[in-house]
This record gives structure tokens, sequence and C-alpha cells, in this order.
């Protein structure tokens, strides 16, 4: 199972963690992690690539099934309005993905 959990600070997602594996299907069949995968990966590129948001990010690239990140407290209003909607949209995508694979992702918002 897939054990998310989205963090907020002052009404702002802060960060997440994500671990573990879904095991809804085979390896590269697996919908339910290539879903949470792609949205996460994107989700970090835009956050540093469209927003340029340097964030801390530590991930188990060798095996997998583990990614969190740190969004650092931006001063920048730019930065702060693209990152808030970068991880607002993050948020959604988890929720709706939580709420239809109930049985492979457990989705926990702090």
């Amino acid at each position: 199972m897939i054990k998310a959990t989205i963090n907020h600070f002052k009404n702002h997602v802060s960060g997440f963690t994500i671990t573990g594996h879904a095991d809804a299907g085979e390896y590269g069949q697996d919908i339910v992690c290539s879903a949470v995968s792609v949205l996460s990966i994107t989700t970090v590129n835009g956050l540093q690539e469209v927003a340029g948001v340097d964030v801390d990010v530590d991930s188990d690239d060798e095996n997998g099934g583990y990614l969190s990140i740190k969004v650092p407290v931006l001063n920048d209003s730019r930065k702060s309005l693209q990152s808030d909607a970068i991880l607002s949209t993050f948020e959604n995508g988890m929720r709706d993905i939580a709420d239809s694979y109930e049985k492979y992702i457990k989705l926990q918002v702090k």
C-alpha cells in the first residue's frame, strides 16, 4: 500500500512524503503506482523548473517507494503563488487517486 502524507503550514502545502508500493498490478502495469509517481515527480519538476523554488528532495532512487519534499518559506510573492498552485493541484490529484483506489493508497493531510 502507498502511504502519502501532505503537510500544511499556515494554509500552504509545505511538503509531502510518499512511501510504499500500491501492488495494484505487476511491475510496469501498476496504474496506481504510475499515477502517484507521475503526479509527484511532475510536482517536484514544476516547483523547481516553473516556480524556481529550491525544494529539499529526499528519495530512494535505487529501490523506489520513497519520496519526501519540503518547501521552504517563500518571501517572493510570485514564487509563493506559483508554488501554492502547483502544490494544491498535487493535493487535489492525490485526493482523486486515493478516492478512486482506496484499497491501494492511504492519504493523510496534516
